[in-house]
């Protein structure tokens, strides 16, 4: 059975932390430390990383993996770098094209992108991707800002989730659980030839 490198595992659960309302930061944890977020300034939760402990939980993304596969452009199935070509890099996404013209293009994305072997794995194995998928080339591709649970001033209590980028006033309101990609230069492709 293939798992994916940003599963969650049943004994990756997020580590108690009280969260305050902070004057300078939006929200914080009451004993923060550096740790907690990231260069943004952006908080994060505390989670263990604990890969092939206990059974994958399919479906649940861990943070701090899928921030270091988006942030590195590593495959999200077995880390190692996504498949570049001079098209760009791989991404397997949801179909959405109906949503507007052009897409996937200025699209914020969540997902890492994957490497060649590891998308032919995924076609085969992943029940998420029987709802549609497109494969895209991406020239070029920014971190632009965290998807996760935002809280309103003075209600301390999470809201909704959002995503928002970093140059975003309330993104000091939110603790990301994704980093999130801006995808640019886009071209829907076909890799089933290189599948063999």
């Amino acid at each position: 059975m293939t798992v994916p490198y940003i599963t969650t595992w049943s004994t990756e659960r997020p580590l108690p932390a009280q969260v305050v309302e902070h004057p300078r930061f939006g929200i914080a944890y009451a004993d923060e430390t550096m740790g907690d977020r990231d260069g943004n300034g952006v908080l994060w939760p505390r989670m263990p990383s604990r890969p092939g402990h206990g059974r994958p939980e399919f479906g649940k993304v861990h943070p701090l993996r899928q921030r270091r596969a988006m942030r590195r452009l590593l495959c999200q199935v077995c880390a190692g770098p996504a498949d570049r070509t001079g098209r760009g890099v791989l991404w397997m996404l949801r179909d959405f094209r109906e949503d507007w013209p052009g897409w996937p293009e200025r699209m914020a994305a969540i997902e890492p992108p994957v490497c060649l072997p590891c998308a032919g794995t995924s076609i085969r194995a992943c029940p998420a991707l029987r709802k549609g998928y497109v494969t895209v080339r991406v020239r070029h591709s920014t971190v632009s800002g965290v998807y996760g649970v935002r809280y309103l001033p003075g209600a301390l209590a999470p809201v909704e989730d959002a995503t928002l980028t970093f140059d975003d006033p309330a993104v000091r309101w939110v603790r990301a659980a994704q980093l999130v990609r801006e995808l640019h230069g886009c071209t829907v492709v076909d890799i089933a030839p290189d599948l063999g």
